[in-house]
């Protein structure tokens, strides 16, 4: 038994942390379509207060939250990743243990 096949995972887990980057920057492209959807209509709402004269408080919450929301959801989507790696590799070194120890030396 030679070692678990984590590459695919592994990539995932690259792609996902290379997201939360682009989030935490405030980039649009690792959002889904709703959370994109909320941010445009947040940025609009936002850009017709200011020209209007008025506050934005509103519009600038709703983009944080969105922000938060789409940063939880990939720290989840990580965390998750990262437990079926370990659940991969942990279930490698026990058949591997197995095979060892039911040997005939």
């Amino acid at each position: 038994m030679g070692k678990p096949n984590t590459r695919r995972l592994d990539q995932a887990i690259r792609e996902t942390n290379r997201k939360l980057d682009a989030v935490r920057k405030g980039e649009l492209w690792p959002l889904t379509g709703s959370e994109r959807r909320q941010m445009l209509a947040a940025l609009a709402g936002g850009s017709y207060r200011v020209l209007r004269g008025k506050s934005t408080n509103r519009a600038d919450n709703r983009i944080d939250s969105v922000s938060t929301s789409a940063e939880t959801r990939l720290i989840a989507e990580i965390t998750a990743l990262q437990v079926e790696r370990q659940r991969l590799v942990t279930e490698a070194a026990q058949a591997k243990a197995a095979k060892k120890s039911s040997g005939w030396w």
